[in-house]
Order: C-alpha cells, then structure tokens, then sequence
C-alpha cells in the first residue's frame, strides 16, 4: 500500500449535481433553486432562527422560570449520614475530605449539614454550612458543628 494507491472505498463518494449548465442538462435555468427572491441570488445567508418570515419558534415559544445567577449550591447530608458512617469507620471528625473519600460528596462541592435523622455519636463536623436542627442535634450529642469558609 502506498500514498498514491490511497483511494475512498467503493460507494463512499458521489459525483457532485452539476447545476445550471443548460436546459439540456435538466438542472439549468433555475439550477434547482426555485423562481426570484433571496434564495435563488448568490451569496444569501440566512439569520439563525429565521423561517422564511414565519414567526420563529424562539419568539412563538413564551419564556418563563427565572434562573439566579448568585445562587450556591450545597451537597445536603443529613446527620443521620454522619451517624452511619461514624458506626461503620469509626471516625469521630468529620471534614469535607472525609465526606469526598466516603463517596457522599464529590471534589468541588459545598457541603451543607440537615437536621434529618437522629445522632448519637460525639463527632467533631466541618462543613461549609449547618442546618438550625443539625446544629442543635450535633452539640446535644456533644459533638462541635464548625463552619469553614
């Protein structure tokens, strides 16, 4: 095989329409572009969304919801969570990373701690925020509910 016996496979290409040639050739006059206006003219491009003057479905379609632009994103745990996992590791502090190699939260995420569940292990939680109710949970367990940045 060589660089000059290169070739597509059979069937893989087409002859390209050869239009406005004549009328003998059956694509001449109009070359399959129809009668006047824009289209038929050389160099015509079209607006994104135009529809030949139909009103565009971005402008047919009514907007609606409201998407804020300020808003965090938290990884909500519940200190039922941080319960079972204090029973299953034996751990006794908690921080984001432990959360992240437990498989609860993932690499980048704020994590938020809820209130859902019950605890009972004296277990030292750093988190991005708490919840009112987990807070109150974690310390009447005697354990610390400490914010980082």
């Amino acid at each position: 095989m060589k660089l000059e016996n290169l070739k597509p496979a059979k069937g893989a290409t087409h002859n390209s329409k050869r239009v406005g040639r004549g009328q003998g050739s059956g694509k001449g006059g109009t070359a399959t572009r129809g009668t006047k206006g824009a289209q038929a003219r050389a160099g015509y491009e079209h607006k994104i969304g135009f529809e030949g003057g139909q009103m565009p479905i971005q402008r047919r379609l009514p907007k609606f919801g409201f998407k804020n632009p300020t808003r965090v994103e938290f990884k909500a745990v519940n200190v039922a969570t941080l319960q079972a996992l204090s029973e299953k590791l034996g751990v006794k502090e908690f921080d984001v990373d432990t959360l992240i190699a437990a498989g609860i939260a993932s690499k980048g995420e704020l994590v938020k701690v809820l209130g859902n569940g019950e605890i009972t292990a004296a277990v030292e939680v750093k988190a991005n925020a708490f919840s009112a109710s987990a807070t109150k949970k974690i310390e009447a367990a005697g354990g610390k509910a400490i914010v980082i940045e």
